[in-house]
């Protein structure tokens, strides 16, 4: 059995192999977008922006693109303001405004030998390269969002020319009209809820029945007896934790639920990946009506009191470009070349 196992593992070692280093990858890339896009005014502040890197070169095979493609950012009303003079995710355009049957949507110019089919997806591979378009795109979706509503677009939405997105606004009118009225009024705000598991399995041992019994038992038992029922209480203990957690999550989640027009639960960030301390056990956005945003830090400032305990910390981050609450029917996904 041993010699088939090793056979099996040599057999199978490389694919492993490769398939754990392509999800870490992938990983890292979405933690990474994850970070450029969701980063804190402040900390966005802080950080350099990283050096310009060089256009990755497209196969023998493929001649260099030429000419622009079209970038877009977002959609807004036509009849809403215009920041002027922004700067897009390339140094060749600057942000302008493409319109049609009262739709606008924000673009920038794009070379294509950098922004074409072939240089994007090697360059969608550049970690670096990655991280600075993005930040420069959600720098537009910022500055938009300071002055209109926008339904966003996710990054790498590029059209061949100005009569494609001029499409896109027509084969997608009754959607993103539908969008800009959902949002209109409304901010879009994130929520995290962090605790420390230490003090959340503590606190789990303090609330249970069966713990003092359980280490009374332990001190009359031998070495190796006690041993067995350290482990069991241990086990349990985990155990009474991970439904505490569950509790905490879902009773703050419920609070902020109510108190918002809408709620979406994401996925728990890699700690490894996004650098926070503790385990996350809530990653919630919320779309909230903009005179009820002031309510909103109070409620988080009180939900985390209520569980300080625990030694819970309640991140409220915002406002952001709402992808969250991009309604069904509007592709707000990238397409290279629409």
């Amino acid at each position: 059995m041993p010699d088939e196992l090793a056979r099996w593992a040599a057999k199978r070692a490389p694919e492993l192999l490769a398939r754990a280093e392509a999800e870490a990858v992938a990983e890292l890339k979405q933690a990474l977008l994850e970070a450029a896009l969701r980063t804190r005014q402040g900390d966005r502040r802080a950080a350099p922006e990283p050096a310009a890197q060089p256009i990755a070169s497209p196969s023998a095979e493929q001649p260099v693109p030429r000419g622009d493609g079209i970038w877009a950012y977002c959609v807004t009303a036509s009849a809403e303001p215009f920041p002027e003079g922004l700067a897009g995710v390339h140094p060749a355009g600057t942000v302008e405004r493409i319109e049609h049957d009262q739709l606008a949507a924000l673009v920038s110019r794009v070379p294509l030998a950098e922004f074409g089919e072939e240089p994007l997806r090697s360059n969608l591979n550049e970690l670096e390269w990655l991280e600075r378009v993005a930040r420069r795109h959600e720098a537009v979706l910022e500055r938009a969002l300071e002055r209109a509503t926008i339904v966003p677009l996710r990054l790498c939405t590029i059209f061949q020319d100005e009569d494609g997105a001029r499409r896109m606004l027509e084969e997608q009118r009754p959607a993103l009209t539908a969008a800009l009225e959902r949002l209109t009024g409304h901010e879009e705000w994130g929520v995290k809820l962090l605790v420390d598991r230490a003090a959340l399995e503590a606190t789990a041992r303090d609330l249970s029945a069966e713990a003092p019994a359980r280490e009374e038992e332990i001190d009359t038992r031998s070495a190796g007896g006690a041993y067995m029922l350290r482990r069991r209480l241990e086990r349990q203990v985990r155990e009474d934790a991970d439904r505490l957690a569950v509790s905490v999550a879902d009773d703050v989640h419920a609070r902020l639920q109510d108190w918002a027009s809408d709620a979406v639960l994401n996925p728990a960030q890699n700690r490894e990946l996004s650098g926070h301390e503790g385990e996350m056990l809530l990653n919630g956005a919320y779309l909230v009506e903009t005179p009820k945003v002031g309510r909103l830090g109070e409620l988080v400032d009180e939900l985390q009191d209520r569980y300080r305990a625990l030694g819970a910390t309640l991140e409220l981050t915002g406002p952001w470009p709402p992808y969250n609450f991009v309604p069904r029917g509007v592709d707000a996904e990238g397409a290279a070349l629409a």
